[in-house]
């Protein structure tokens, strides 16, 4: 797993008040503590999971080392993917505990969707 680089899905607009404000701090901190990030490889799949069809979809690319707040490497809650043997899948996902600095962001990409709504490849 590289863990040098970390992925978020957020709106346009999201960015836009995280812009404003100098520092990016969604619902899901102040609900559950921690922002939900991703790997390169599990983005499409949260993508396609939670942002289907979503026409301003942007993807933040986070530099693990300049971030403020710690990281943690935690399993998502809720019902997990059964593997090939029907035992739960113990996959882990970054969570940032804290607001996200805006420094730490490397490139802000844009996620085009298909037709259908689904997100067939990462813009990197």
């Amino acid at each position: 797993m590289n863990d040098a680089l970390i992925y978020h899905l957020l709106l346009r607009r999201d960015w836009e008040e995280a812009q404003r404000r100098g520092c990016y701090v969604p619902a899901s901190l102040t609900k559950e503590g921690f922002i939900h990030f991703s790997t390169a490889e599990q983005v499409l799949r949260v993508a396609n999971a939670f942002y289907r069809g979503a026409k301003a979809l942007l993807l933040l690319e986070v530099e693990v080392e300049a971030l403020k707040a710690p990281v943690r490497w935690e399993a998502p809650a809720g019902a997990l993917s059964p593997d090939s043997a029907g035992e739960a899948l113990q996959e882990r996902f970054p969570h940032l505990y804290g607001a996200l600095n805006l420094e730490a962001v490397r490139r802000v990409l844009e996620l085009l969707p298909e037709a259908d709504g689904s997100f067939p490849r990462l813009p990197l």
